[in-house]
């Protein structure tokens, strides 16, 4: 009677084992077992971290074996049980992996397919996901895209911290000494303020300057000569202004900030207007102005600049866009499918944090509505009005600076979000190239797969609505945009969210340098500013406490945090990818060994962008 070797591996999550009943069924090309318990006498099977071996015997040989049906039933109460995976030893000693690495629930059978993973050219989705997801019930999530029980809690101790008074507030600023000291030291700077466009944690707004807007109607005496740059916070115009407590009035402005590069190759600014429309009331101011009225000026730009990162850069363009490409793909992609494995551990806890913020951070009564100018609802105007010029170009790395005039490093050193942004884009890009090529042979065979069509399809048309001007396409033609589309994925979910997200408290601790709110409006005439009326514009003790604990927990790395390049979750089984995967390793080691040398010494050390210090995925 043939007999076949079954192992199972449980996780290692917190309660990832389990006490109920599991039963497997082979199934092979010439016949499928019977349903099988799996179980040892006096044995503690599927323990936290266990690797069981069962024996199943069968009448006779069922071939090649290429599905594995595993269901769990309850025994005592609901105890889900997390699978990573199952081999199968045959009779004539080969071995076939089935990887799973999901979590099972009662009564539900999972069949597991080899982990070859390969085009699929008939429609056969083997996961379940909704069409749309309840915002206020992360625990009403599917299991596997929930927070595990570790990472859940992890969470909850953060956000707590954001409700700490000022005693707690103490320690956090020892936490974070070097840059953020820094920043108290010279904030007021010039060279500081320019230096943020740069690389601070929205290196994303300043662009080059061919010719001064209208609606900023410098003179000859105020632009000097070389290079101008130009940040419009135009979007910020006609947004609400928290209006949530009655007790406190809160303002916001839509500043244009005009700068150039001296010749130290700094970025140094030349002039700033609060508003979009020019006037007497809307006076443009100079570095030669009264110090208040600059040092004031400069304040509203940056707390402009702490609305449009937290809203539109941060929230909208890393944490929601990643959501999209997360929901389509558990809805379009079967696990067995190559490019679900290759961007699973890129969408890890993704949705369970954006639920997570729906429930306790954007939401009424949230974070935002307690901290920020733009809460109370203006929040979410920032992203309609965001939505407008989002764009899949957008997305490409080399192309967004590029579309801002910045590509030169001969024009702008010491842009390290550029320059390490470009070299993290390329090795990302030539890793999935190498992926790509060993699944996909031709351009044909892509054209055929009818799932990574309907993946890219579900982007388009429910992610971002079909809305034209977005350009996201609605189908892939070459291996070469499929190549592309994919590290847009990747290098979004991981090395843009890390850019733009764990240099929140270097750069927003010192409220001064970063206002989540203002409470005097925007001055009218020059002259009239003194250190008290800045003092009354800032935030009060209470909202900068819950700014303060925010910004602190958002930019901490989680506890066994899975960094670029990372995979401890063996989805693929072939050497090839698992080769390509070494590569990618080796290259983003050596990259990150670059930029520690290039750091050395430096007071303003650019590390965000360094591969060991990117999160493989948006989870924080």
């Amino acid at each position: 009677m043939p007999s076949y070797t079954v192992t199972v591996a449980t996780g290692n999550q917190w309660f990832a084992g389990t006490d109920d009943y599991i039963y497997i069924t082979l199934v092979g090309t010439e016949g499928c077992s019977d349903k099988t318990l799996l179980d040892k006498p006096l044995y503690n099977d599927f323990e936290r971290g266990a690797v069981d071996s069962y024996d199943v015997n069968v009448g006779e040989s069922l071939g090649e074996i290429e599905l594995v049906k595993i269901e769990k039933k309850k025994y005592w109460v609901q105890d889900d049980w997390y699978c990573r995976y199952i081999t199968v030893k045959t009779p004539a000693g080969d071995y076939v992996e089935f990887p799973c690495f999901r979590w099972l629930v009662d009564d539900k059978e999972v069949a597991l397919r080899d982990g070859k993973g390969r085009p699929i050219f008939i429609c056969s989705k083997i996961y379940w996901f909704p069409m749309s997801i309840d915002a206020n019930a992360h625990k009403e999530l599917p299991r596997d895209i929930q927070f595990d029980s570790e990472k859940g809690v992890d969470f909850v101790l953060n956000y707590s911290k954001t409700k700490l008074k000022k005693i707690g507030l103490l320690q956090l600023i020892v936490d974070f000494v070097n840059i953020t000291e820094y920043v108290m030291e010279h904030w007021k700077e010039d060279f500081m303020f320019g230096y943020q466009f740069l690389n601070g944690c929205n290196p994303v707004t300043m662009q080059k300057c061919t010719k001064i807007p209208d609606k900023l109607p410098v003179t000859s005496d105020m632009v000097k000569a070389g290079n101008i740059y130009i940040a419009d916070y135009d979007i910020m115009e006609d947004v609400s202004p928290n209006a949530t407590d009655p007790c406190t009035m809160q303002y916001l402005a839509a500043p244009v900030c005009l700068l150039y590069k001296n010749t130290q190759n700094k970025i140094m600014p030349l002039a700033v207007q609060l508003h979009q429309t020019p006037g007497e009331d809307n006076p443009i101011f100079l570095p030669s102005d009264d110090k208040y009225d600059w040092l004031l000026a400069k304040m509203w730009v940056r707390s402009a600049d702490f609305h449009v990162h937290q809203t539109v850069t941060h929230l909208l363009r890393t944490h929601l866009i990643s959501e999209v490409f997360g929901i389509a793909m558990f809805r379009q992609l079967p696990a067995v499918h190559p490019v679900y494995k290759l961007i699973l551990p890129h969408i890890r806890f993704t949705i369970a944090i954006n639920t997570k913020a729906r429930e306790q951070l954007i939401c009424e009564c949230g974070l935002f509505d307690k901290a920020n100018g733009t809460g109370g609802g203006g929040h979410v105007q920032l992203v309609q009005k965001a939505m407008k010029k989002f764009t899949y170009k957008s997305l490409i790395f080399p192309e967004s600076i590029k579309s801002r005039g910045l590509e030169s490093q001969e024009d702008l050193p010491y842009y390290y979000y550029r320059d390490d942004g470009n070299k993290v884009w390329e090795l990302v890009k030539s890793f999935v190239k190498d992926v790509v090529g060993i699944y996909y042979d031709s351009d044909e065979t892509l054209q055929k797969d009818v799932e990574i069509q309907a993946f890219v399809k579900d982007v388009c048309s429910f992610g971002m609505q079909d809305l034209d001007y977005c350009e996201f396409p609605k189908s892939l033609k070459t291996r070469e945009e499929l190549t592309e589309y994919l590290t847009i994925v990747i290098f979004t979910t991981s090395a843009q969210h890390a850019a733009v997200n764990f240099g929140q408290y270097d750069w927003c601790s010192w409220i001064p340098n970063s206002p989540s709110t203002m409470r005097k409006p925007p001055p009218t005439k020059k002259g009239q500013v003194d250190i008290k009326y800045i003092v009354d514009s800032l935030p009060d003790r209470g909202r900068s406490c819950w700014h303060l604990g925010a910004v602190w927990a958002l930019s901490q790395f989680q506890e066994n945090e899975l960094f670029l390049g990372m995979y401890p979750d063996e989805h693929f089984t072939e050497k090839p990818v698992k080769m390509a995967m070494e590569t990618f390793r080796k290259k983003l080691s050596e990259l990150s060994r670059e930029i520690k040398a290039r750091n050395e010494g430096k007071k303003l050390p650019y590390y965000y962008l360094s591969p060991d210090r990117i999160p493989n995925s948006v989870a924080v």
